[in-house]
């Protein structure tokens, strides 16, 4: 999963995301897709077997990008949330700038559908689980995503208000009529804008990484999970 540290917000990054298949496809996973799962999988089991200090990346971390994986612990916790809002029913998730939980999310449930919003092209080999995305056009997703997604999750690329203003637009795009969820990863000093913009309220659980950053990073939510991610601290 892509996190952040607070870099020039005026660089071009961004995120990206991939077009869904319809909600009448029975969700699949490509060969391609398939290969590419396997492939970082095997590098994951590499890294356990060596001992602590594993990373969870598919790909180097670009820095330039503001990229820095969640540790193994994280991206599990936040996976499992995910597939419990799923509620084990057909539903589709969105991961903005969060790579590693999409991983994590097909290696826990080969069948969900997510798709991956982010900049980073490297991420194409995930075919059509991926697209391209960037924050600063916040609008310009595919019209088959837009209003579809049970539960999003958001880690924008910089820790401004308006880099999460614009992430925010795309959320509201992306999120279905009813019942809906939205989890977003980002930096301590953004608490007060992301209960502002979106109505989000931190939890207990303090997301890690595999690089250690300076800044704290926290989960906000728009719903209480109650026992779950340490509770809601509204």
């Amino acid at each position: 999963m892509a996190d952040q540290l607070q870099l020039n917000p005026n660089s071009v990054t961004g995120l990206t995301e991939s077009s869904a298949p319809s909600d009448d496809d029975e969700p699949a996973l490509s060969s391609h897709t398939l290969a590419a799962l396997k492939e970082f999988l095997a590098e994951q089991q590499h890294h356990s077997d060596a001992g602590e200090g594993s990373e969870v990346s598919l790909v180097s971390e670009n820095w330039n990008l503001s990229q820095f994986w969640y540790s193994a612990e994280t991206a599990k916790t936040v996976a499992e949330e995910v597939l419990t809002l799923c509620g084990g029913v057909h539903a589709r998730v969105a991961c903005i700038a969060c790579p590693t939980l999409y991983v994590y999310l097909k290696q826990m449930n080969p069948n969900a559908t997510v798709q991956l919003l982010e900049y980073d092209k490297r991420f194409q080999q995930y075919g059509s689980d991926y697209t391209f995305y960037d924050y600063n056009l916040p609008d310009e997703i595919p019209s088959e995503l837009k209003h579809s997604c049970k539960v999003v999750v958001a880690d924008p690329p910089y820790l401004s208000k308006e880099c999460l203003e614009k992430v925010a637009e795309t959320i509201r795009l992306l999120i279905q009529p009813g019942e809906s969820f939205v989890l977003l990863l980002t930096g301590d000093v953004q608490k007060e804008r992301a209960a502002e913009i979106l109505g989000l309220y931190p939890c207990g659980f303090r997301p890690q990484h595999s690089s250690k950053l300076g800044n704290e990073f926290r989960l906000f939510s728009n719903y209480d999970p109650e026992t779950r991610l340490g509770g809601w601290e509204k």
